[in-house]
């Protein structure tokens, strides 16, 4: 029996477009070799009944799995033969993270064979406004290091780290991959929208205008497309039996980085696109008066407005193009698809994502 690969947040946007990807290559060849991740190693891990039988004409393996179960996912992991895991759940509390690589460990243990965990951070642990040292940042310096001495002021840091030293207690191989600003429509069955862009988007339609910082922050973007690509190549290698010889562990981290934007500059175009399509008043954007006033346009807690809406990041991603990464959307194409993102949200609407709700939980301590 061939080793399988759960993925969970299956119905999400990152997780659901992964599984599209992956099978729409399934079958195919590069010249003469074949496409490694087939179909019949794929099995996707959601949350709810609704989800599941969304995903399920994928004709894959669909598990309706409670991340919060130990034992039933230490079964699942050995019933469904899983030796590599892509995690695209929840950033903010490591617990189901921990619990994965606890059953991948067992199943290390009693198959013999080596075994993954990709897991999926945030690119605002990044953000010096959570604390990260400001100034340029490359992904070759003492990442894990600067993480871990940092850990505890930024949840999201405190999951990267304790991933990647429970999964060396466990023999377990891990790669941390950081998509930033993501963007483009999702090809999974369930949620095909992002966070970020879309929550703009979405007040700006409610309000017929588009508020923005008096900032203008430089964050670093890519296309959903080119983001499945890179967790594509780690996952090929892995099954080529390259698993160990890229950079991994304490020296895996993955910055899904294709280029950069001002985010004041993007929320200027698309107050230029909304007005003339109709749906602005007004092709100039506005200020917000407060953090408060923000938080409720935008529909998520105060305390994460600067962070996820008005912040900005100065990392360097060198380890992606050294595995043969080389995304393909370009700042230019961005923009020039501004339009797709307002499509894409007037006909999808709010996001289908956890997100929001684990913000207000974490605002809620």
């Amino acid at each position: 029996m061939s080793s399988k690969i759960l993925i969970t947040g299956a119905a999400g946007y990152i997780g659901g477009s992964l599984i599209a990807d992956f099978l729409s290559q399934s079958g195919s060849w590069s010249g003469s070799t074949p496409f490694p991740i087939s179909k019949d190693r794929i099995v996707a891990a959601v949350r709810s009944q609704e989800q599941a039988v969304a995903l399920s004409k994928l004709d894959i393996p669909v598990l309706q799995l409670d991340l919060a179960d130990k034992e039933a996912l230490a079964a699942a992991i050995l019933d469904y033969n899983i030796d590599i895991i892509v995690h695209t759940t929840s950033a903010i509390d490591p617990t189901a993270a921990l619990h994965l690589i606890d059953a991948l460990g067992k199943q290390a243990r009693i198959s013999g064979r080596k075994v993954y965990f990709i897991h999926t951070s945030g690119i605002s642990a990044f953000y010096s406004s959570t604390g990260w040292p400001p100034g340029k940042f490359r992904d070759t310096d003492a990442v894990f290091e600067t993480e871990k001495q940092l850990a505890q002021s930024y949840s999201i840091r405190n999951t990267d780290v304790s991933v990647i030293m429970h999964a060396a207690k466990r023999g377990v191989t891990s790669f941390v991959v950081v998509p930033s600003l993501v963007y483009g429509k999702g090809t999974g069955e369930w949620n095909k929208l992002s966070v970020v862009l879309p929550v703009y988007i979405q007040a700006a339609l409610s309000q017929k205008a588009v508020y923005r910082f008096p900032e203008n922050p430089k964050v670093s973007a890519v296309h959903i497309s080119d983001l499945t690509a890179l967790y594509r190549l780690i996952i090929t290698k892995i099954l080529r039996g390259e698993g160990d010889t890229i950079p991994r562990d304490m020296k895996g981290y993955y910055f899904a980085l294709a280029h950069d934007v001002f985010l004041g500059d993007v929320l200027n175009h698309l107050a230029l696109t909304l007005k003339s399509r109709g749906l602005a008043t007004d092709a100039k954007t506005q200020f917000y008066p407060s953090d408060q006033a923000a938080a409720d346009s935008l529909g998520v807690p105060e305390q994460f407005v600067q962070t996820l809406w008005n912040s900005g990041d100065h990392m360097v991603a060198e380890i992606p193009r050294t595995i043969g990464w080389r995304p393909a959307w370009t700042k230019e194409q961005f923009f020039e698809n501004i339009g797709g993102e307002i499509d894409a949200v007037l006909e999808l609407g709010k996001a289908k994502s956890g997100l929001i709700d684990s913000l207000f939980s974490a605002a809620q301590g």
